[in-house]
């Protein structure tokens, strides 16, 4: 992730700060400037830490971590503009988690398109066991159907997004997807 960057100086050179008897030493300066290269980026990054914690200044390659940090799912869209909304849409995320409107926009965020959440949860009390629910069909009690349109250029399969949705529903809930190239 982040690297050495070379031409980059420590703002704090080490051999500045040792004792006047190994400021005159030849290999001990050359061996603490070998320590500033490596610390260099390090002082750096924690110089810059706000924005690399800010979705719209962080660089590309740190948004999967952040992510990861934030517990939000990226989806598989490339798109690091996209990446960006839905991180910056994170908390918003949280706080409707698990309901259809929060259901429908994380999709619609992390891969695009136009999500359709039919959402048929309704406490039902039964007496006698009902029958096992197809794999398709329309959404009942206690189930949930998406219809999930996406672009034809944002190459996301079935199951990436069967397993997003698994991830980011209420798991005692049932759920149908169904996937529509437009």
């Amino acid at each position: 992730m982040r690297g050495g960057v070379e031409g980059l100086a420590s703002p704090y050179p080490i051999g500045g700060l040792l004792p006047s008897v190994y400021q005159e030493d030849e290999f001990a300066q050359r061996f603490t400037a070998g320590l500033d290269d490596v610390l260099a980026p390090v002082i750096s990054t924690l110089d810059c830490l706000e924005h690399y914690l800010d979705p719209a200044l962080a660089p590309a390659d740190f948004l999967p971590w952040l992510a990861g940090w934030l517990g939000v799912q990226p989806g598989s869209h490339p798109d690091p503009a996209r990446q960006r909304l839905l991180l910056a849409a994170a908390g918003d995320l949280y706080r409707r988690r698990g309901t259809a409107g929060g259901l429908r926009d994380h999709l619609e965020l992390a891969f695009g398109g136009y999500v359709e959440v039919e959402d048929g949860t309704v406490v039902t009390v039964r007496t006698t066991a009902s029958p096992p629910a197809g794999p398709r069909g329309p959404a009942g009690p206690g189930r949930l159907l998406l219809t999930v349109r996406i672009a034809p250029e944002v190459p996301v399969g079935h199951a990436v997004i069967e397993r997003f949705v698994a991830a980011a529903k209420p798991a005692h809930v049932p759920h149908v997807v169904e996937v529509l190239t437009e």
